[in-house]
């Protein structure tokens, strides 16, 4: 008795896989706002992104339903007395294969996530479509990305005029560097001859201006001496 139970439950457990698997498939596709018309595991409905968030929502509910079904047949199968290492192995995978399907759906949750916050942030950029509904158009999406592509490429101009303006500003400063460089030091740029004129015509000065000091200091001397003189002269007389 206990073996065809468990082999009840493990065909329940593989037929709810195997819906599961397509389920996900067409719920990617919604999810990616992609996929046309057709069956597509829907039942001959429409998968594409016109239909709204309602058919996400629902085929989400759906999906999670079916696979806490299948958590609890692999909890029912697990409190079977144990029939094996076989039966322990099958029952391994079948936990390993609800691991994965868990893991798929909170994947495609969260890109669908991602996409709607995308196209709310275009959207509140002025790029929602003329009828106002949330959903957009093929047209529009390719409306926006080339938007989105001029505004990187705007950008990408700033960014090098910038770097030519910061280029420019660098050269004009290294010119003025050197301007100051060469004014700071006049002499190097004199020929040998005009600066040995230079150098003879400050000594020149030189020598003319102690000339002039010290013909200054013995006439001030002869002076002094010469009163002293004429002092003397009228003492010895008187």
């Amino acid at each position: 008795m206990g073996g065809s139970s468990y082999d009840v439950l493990r065909k329940q457990a593989r037929s709810l896989e195997n819906e599961i698997d397509l389920k996900l498939v067409a719920f990617s596709k919604i999810g990616a706002g992609s996929g046309g018309g057709g069956s597509g595991g829907l039942g001959g409905v429409d998968t594409s992104p016109l239909l709204g968030e309602h058919v996400f929502d629902s085929l989400s509910e759906e999906i999670e339903q079916m696979l806490e079904k299948l958590s609890s047949l692999n909890e029912s199968m697990s409190d079977l007395p144990a029939s094996g290492a076989a039966a322990m192995h099958t029952l391994q995978r079948h936990r390993e294969i609800l691991q994965g399907y868990r893991q798929e759906f909170n994947k495609i949750c969260a890109n669908h996530t991602m996409r709607i916050e995308r196209e709310e942030l275009l959207r509140g950029s002025g790029l929602a479509t003329s009828s106002g509904s949330p959903s957009i158009s093929g047209l529009n999406r390719r409306e926006m990305y080339l938007k989105e592509s001029g505004h990187l490429n705007s950008a990408s101009h700033v960014v090098n005029d910038q770097i030519n303006i910061a280029i420019e500003t660098r050269d004009h400063l290294h010119a003025q560097r050197q301007a100051f460089k060469r004014a700071a030091d006049p002499l190097l740029t004199i020929s040998p001859i005009d600066s040995h004129l230079i150098f003879q015509r400050i000594n020149i000065k030189k020598t003319t201006r102690i000339r002039l000091i010290w013909g200054a200091v013995f006439g001030f001397l002869g002076v002094v001496i010469g009163f002293c003189v004429i002092l003397l002269l009228l003492y010895a007389f008187n």
